[in-house]
């Protein structure tokens, strides 16, 4: 589990935590260009939530500038920290049935990390995955728990990557294992990225 994974590090998380935000300089944001939820999503003015009756955000996600959410198409659930970069696309997959196109909800589990300009339309992503900048994941691809796909990739539709796998290329393909702790590394990772985004102290006082 993930606190027996830390404290045989000799660690406490607390510790843990510590020494990775030393790592990562904050990154400091105007206030008046999120809005703020009560569950702690930050969600800036300068995206884009087409259908936000059909958006959840479940709580302490970021989404960045330019990023256009389309939940006009279908639903669209996403966990908790979820860090979507700038001018990213998050949009339903479809399927083609008899000349109708039926769009399909889409989920994001927890503690994911989207990397700026990336086009995502998977039917799910599970929790602690980690895709790069500039990635193109195709319709109804299934991207499942600890996985990672490498910056410029373009995977194909109907892709399933493999818990603990990483994938990379055009078209995107099998690479390699991750370790058992990458769902440790992950976790870390996004909630690191969720800490170190803070409101410009200039900003808040104004």
């Amino acid at each position: 589990s993930h606190r027996s994974s830390v404290s045989s590090l000799g660690m406490s998380e607390d510790d843990w935590s510590m020494a990775l935000e030393l790592e990562a300089p904050p990154i400091y944001y105007n206030k008046a260009d999120y809005i703020q939820t009560a569950s702690g999503n930050k969600v800036s003015r300068n995206s884009v939530l087409c259908g936000s009756q059909n958006i959840t955000l479940v709580g302490n996600s970021v989404i960045m500038p330019g990023t256009v959410l389309r939940g006009d198409l279908q639903l669209l659930k996403i966990g908790r920290h979820v860090i979507v970069g700038e001018n990213c696309v998050l949009r339903p997959s479809y399927k083609k049935y008899k000349g109708n196109i039926a769009f399909f909800p889409m989920t994001i589990g927890d503690y994911v990390t989207v990397g700026a300009k990336s086009v995502v339309c998977a039917a799910h992503i599970g929790s602690c995955v980690n895709i790069g900048e500039n990635c193109i994941i195709s319709k109804r691809c299934i991207l499942k728990d600890n996985s990672m796909v490498l910056p410029d990739t373009i995977l194909p539709p109907d892709t399933i990557v493999p818990p603990l796998t990483v994938f990379g290329g055009n078209p995107g393909v099998y690479l390699g294992d991750l370790p058992e702790s990458q769902q440790l590394v992950q976790k870390q990772h996004a909630i690191t990225e969720y800490k170190r985004f803070l409101p410009n102290l200039k900003s808040a006082a104004a």
